[in-house]
């Protein structure tokens, strides 16, 4: 199965590793991963900053370079909310409104496309030890991922996975929300930091690579022994 790879700009730039590890976990489960250089931002940051006719441009970029993919996979539910987003952005142009339906219809996070669309809940993964996980907003609230991640944590062969006090609650980040009301945002990440800690977990996993960066940040910052992970770090750990 042929697969096209949407990095995102925070893996590319922040969360390498991330990446490699979800090329080789899809490669491990008999996917051909095709990369496109020609990907950009996919115009997030900016559109949910009221650059709505600059974001735009970057949206369109990113409709033609995943044009002729089957399937679009991503290491963020956060992003592939902003995919999916795209056909009400465009809603009323003739050109742009279909295109992006096409493209939101074919674009998964990457649990989401392990588990239902790859039909695999264990794939052969160990880590040994404790983790809790961090349901980020954009992925369960706006596209709906809730069980996949579960299912798949729950086959990691030597890791015990304990719930997270107040899952619900967002961890601060909410991409330029972290910038613009930064003591706010600090208050938020410190009481998700503060829920983990009472897991005695060994690691916290999440699924969206700005959160990762937000709890992760906080937790090294106040020196706390806790491993942040991105969930295709963990699915690929052998």
């Amino acid at each position: 199965m042929k697969v096209t790879l949407f990095a995102t700009c925070l893996v590319d730039m922040f969360h390498t590793n991330v990446g490699k590890a979800t090329v080789e976990l899809l490669e491990r489960l008999g996917c051909e991963v095709e990369f496109p250089e020609s990907q950009i931002c996919c115009g997030q940051p900016a559109y949910n900053s009221g650059y709505v006719k600059e974001s735009k441009e970057a949206m369109k970029k990113m409709i033609a370079t995943f044009e002729d993919a089957t399937y679009v996979v991503t290491p963020s539910g956060s992003c592939a909310t902003m995919f999916k987003e795209y056909p009400t952005i465009f809603k009323g142009d003739r050109v742009w409104k279909e295109r992006a339906e096409q493209l939101a219809s074919k674009t998964y996070e990457l649990t989401e496309f392990i588990v239902n669309v790859l039909n695999v809940v264990d794939v052969g993964a160990k880590l040994e030890g404790t983790a809790t996980y961090h349901t980020s907003c954009h992925m369960t609230r706006l596209l709906h991922v809730k069980d996949a991640p579960f299912k798949l944590l729950e086959n990691v062969k030597g890791l015990q996975v304990i719930p997270l006090p107040n899952a619900h609650n967002c961890c601060g980040f909410g991409g330029t929300f972290s910038v613009k009301m930064g003591q706010i945002s600090e208050q938020m990440v410190d009481e998700k930091v503060s829920c983990i800690e009472s897991t005695n977990a060994d690691y916290i996993i999440g699924s969206d690579p700005g959160c990762i960066m937000n709890i992760g940040g906080r937790i090294e910052r106040k020196g706390k022994p806790i491993k942040t992970m991105h969930i295709a770090e963990v699915l690929n750990s052998r």
